[in-house]
């Protein structure tokens, strides 16, 4: 039977023999199966965000913004332990995130009093050159807030957008050409270019999510200007 990685159903117990293998992701799947409390979809999307940010982003504070369960901090800091630490925040956190934290350092103990899971707004969280800052599927205009608090600090960023909010977010006038949330997402990487970023862009599997562009941004210099948060561009319609 077709075992599908994007089901929001919740890892369980019974989800075991299928991750048997002896891969660092195996392992991590099976911790999380025991744990019998994320959707199935979380697991598959955090581990192909991290992995391919860890390619382009090492060390660093990890801080994961809009981090729901925060299995993307704890993946970052399981591929490059080398981070000092990692700080997931969330308006709202999951009441099982903290299951999910105790599984993992159960498993892997050097995690332990390394990652801090904090309520608050993304706004609200101080941010410092050196720090690579990742959020997968923040929502709409959420995304671009993580971009500019990210570049007001010179930190390394990378996201996942999602749920584009065509009103508040900069297309670029670019709708002639691009579908309303590709123009959003092309500007946005324009936009850290042009703050002297080295811009990678990057798809994760269609099988997970819909919502598979990766965008990853690494400063190439410590005082790195912020991004302008820029209102929607309103291209002219004479002529």
């Amino acid at each position: 039977m077709h075992y599908d990685p994007s089901s929001r159903s919740r890892l369980s117990p019974q989800d075991l023999p299928r991750f048997a293998g002896s891969t660092l992701f195996d392992r991590i799947a099976r911790t999380l199966c025991r744990a019998d409390c994320l959707p199935r979809k979380e697991l598959f999307e955090a581990w192909e965000v991290a992995r391919r940010v860890r390619r382009r982003l090492r060390g660093g504070r990890v801080v994961d913004l809009a981090c729901g369960h925060g299995l993307l901090g704890h993946l970052m800091l399981l591929l490059d332990d080398s981070s000092s630490a990692v700080l997931c925040a969330d308006t709202r956190l999951p009441a099982s995130a903290h299951k999910v934290a105790t599984a993992l350092v159960a498993e892997w103990p050097r995690l332990g009093g390394r990652v801090r899971l904090q309520e608050g707004d993304a706004r609200d969280v101080e941010l410092s050159p050196g720090d690579v800052v990742v959020s997968a599927h923040a929502c709409g205009a959420l995304t671009d807030v993580i971009l500019e608090r990210a570049a007001a600090a010179a930190a390394g960023v990378a996201v996942l957008p999602c749920c584009h909010a065509h009103a508040r977010s900069d297309t670029g006038s670019l709708e002639g050409w691009l579908d309303a949330a590709l123009a959003i997402d092309v500007t946005r990487a324009a936009r850290l270019a042009g703050r002297g970023y080295r811009v990678h862009t990057q798809q994760i599997p269609a099988a997970i999510t819909p919502k598979r562009r990766l965008l990853l941004g690494a400063p190439a210099t410590p005082d790195a200007p912020p991004i302008p948060a820029g209102p929607r561009s309103t291209p002219s319609r004479e002529g």
